[in-house]
């Protein structure tokens, strides 16, 4: 028993040793966890009180807040899609640069969508992102621009942004040329609501089975070149985009160039949604009157923000003022315009719809019951820069003799601008494009002004930047310009009979439509006057 009690005790000394040990070790074992947990949870406690802006973040602090990014990044495409999505605010980027796009992409996406107030002061915009353009998804009409272009980002990027804000959700781009490199079209196509046609060979050959082929309403522009080539082209890519647009569940269909923008006056707000949403149901085609620009200087870089001066469609002029300054607004061209004078048009998307050349639509079972407005119109920004008259020349195989350009293009002025640019040195032709397109006689400039025949503002009062930047606050733009403001003031709680009453003044006249494709055809001449002289 004793030697029982011994052991006992013994084996109890050992059982209390052994006691003291494993706490001694679970006590480190607690001071090791708290002392692994404590910095852990002082870090999370940290990040917590940095993400709710209670401290500064030391290495956001040692980098320039308006850069946000590391050396080396400008060329990246992560880096450009960062600054991208850094400058949004709200909502995701629409230039969001995937991982794919080339170091030249990036380059190009940031210079131009990086663009601060700062420069916007100094003629240029500046191109927000992150905008929630989609947020008006469900208002409708639903509009869709086609168009066929070779430009770059330069161009169409501010063109998109533009129609954006004033309306259009959908975009059908034909593209080729520059337009179709990768660096300009992985921007386009990450863009909601763009859609990016290549011209492939699948593309041509299924357009070269188009019913347009064996129809007489285009057959005067088969297999000619140059303009007559484009024209075809155009005509064959709004068949295509007419189909699209009914899939998508699109309204209204537009054909339009990027060197062109929709100028919706005569709306009750400076939108084209609710200009066509006051269109009456029974009409199928709206006619658009084109202004054409008045440059001032041979120096233009961005004509969308430094063009200031137009000059009115003979639709939107008495026939006295247009006829009584002829001269002084030709001043020795072939035209009053440079170019087409007989706007472009937006056709309601129905069945059995069909192009008829680049400026209007038709239809195969019926004539389209057309209007013209008396206000909306038609920004055309033609030969703004010199360039405009190398990139003509550098498009066409064409001989420079006066017979072979008429094969080619379909304007005068394009056939002897087409000459210049072939012919004579670099002075001849910054002199001849001074004489026949700028616009620096103070005194005649003037004297148009004064009569109507050209406006000015549309830059100071802000219809191309203001429209755009204001977008983002979902602002409503209205033009504080008398040449731009609303014959008639139309709000938004009239009656029904009002409203009616409101739209047909806005109703320039009823058009017939013509059977055949219309070619873009030069405003009136004297000759145009003297038959109607005679007629009356």
């Amino acid at each position: 028993m004793a030697g029982y009690r011994g052991g006992g005790s013994a084996s109890g000394a050992g059982g209390g040793g052994g006691g003291g040990a494993s706490s001694a070790s679970a006590f480190a074992t607690r001071v090791l966890l708290l002392l692994t947990l404590l910095p852990m949870a002082l870090a999370a406690f940290a990040f917590a009180l940095q993400w709710r802006g209670g401290m500064r973040d030391p290495a956001g602090a040692a980098w320039p807040a308006e850069t946000q990014r590391f050396p080396g990044m400008e060329n990246s495409p992560l880096g450009s899609s960062s600054s991208s999505s850094g400058g949004g605010g709200g909502g995701g980027s629409y230039f969001a640069v995937t991982s794919s796009q080339s170091s030249s992409a990036a380059a190009d996406c940031a210079e131009i969508l990086g663009r601060s107030a700062a420069s916007s002061s100094h003629g240029g915009i500046s191109l927000y992102r992150g905008w929630g353009f989609d947020s008006d998804a469900g208002l409708t009409p639903k509009i869709c621009i086609t168009g066929s272009t070779s430009a770059g980002l330069h161009q169409i990027l501010p063109w998109l942004y533009y129609h954006k804000v004033i309306g259009v959700s959908h975009f059908f781009l034909f593209v080729e040329g520059e337009a179709a490199k990768p660096a300009v079209t992985s921007v386009l196509e990450s863009i909601r609501g763009v859609k990016i046609i290549y011209r492939t060979k699948e593309l041509k050959e299924k357009q070269d089975r188009s019913r347009i082929w064996n129809e007489t309403w285009l057959a005067g522009f088969f297999y000619k070149p140059c303009n007559y080539e484009l024209f075809v082209k155009q005509s064959l890519n709004m068949e295509m985009a007419i189909i699209m647009a009914r899939d998508a569940g699109m309204d209204w269909i537009i054909h339009l160039d990027t060197d062109e923008l929709i100028h919706p006056a005569g709306a009750r707000e400076y939108s084209l949604r609710r200009l066509l949403l006051d269109v009456p149901d029974n009409v199928d085609m709206v006619i658009f009157p084109n202004y054409e620009s008045s440059i001032e200087r041979d120096d233009i870089k961005d004509p969308f923000t430094e063009v200031s001066m137009f000059k009115k469609n003979y639709d939107h002029l008495p026939k006295d003022t247009y006829f009584g300054l002829y001269k002084e607004a030709t001043r020795g061209n072939p035209n009053y315009f440079l170019t087409y004078g007989n706007g472009k048009s937006a056709a309601r998307v129905q069945e059995h719809l069909r192009p008829n050349g680049a400026h209007r639509w038709h239809n195969y079972m019926k004539t389209p019951n057309e209007i013209k407005l008396e206000e909306a119109a038609i920004l055309h920004y033609t030969y703004t820069k010199f360039s405009d008259l190398t990139s003509r020349r550098d498009r066409c195989g064409c001989k420079p003799t006066k017979e072979d350009v008429k094969r080619c293009f379909i304007l005068e002025f394009d056939r002897l601008a087409f000459i210049i640019a072939s012919t004579a040195t670099e002075e001849e032709m910054r002199n001849w494009f001074r004489e026949h397109v700028l616009w620096n006689d103070k005194d005649t400039n003037l004297k148009l002004l004064r009569k109507g025949a050209i406006i000015r503002g549309l830059k100071e009062s802000g219809v191309f930047t203001t429209a755009v930047t204001s977008a983002k606050a979902h602002a409503k733009f209205k033009s504080s310009n008398t040449d731009l403001k609303n014959k008639e003031s139309i709000h938004p709680n009239i009656t029904q009979g009002d409203h009616l009453q409101a739209t047909v003044r806005k109703i320039l006249e009823m058009v017939d439509a013509q059977e055949e494709a219309m070619p873009p055809m030069s405003p009136p001449g004297f000759l145009h006057q003297t038959v109607e002289t005679a007629l009356s």
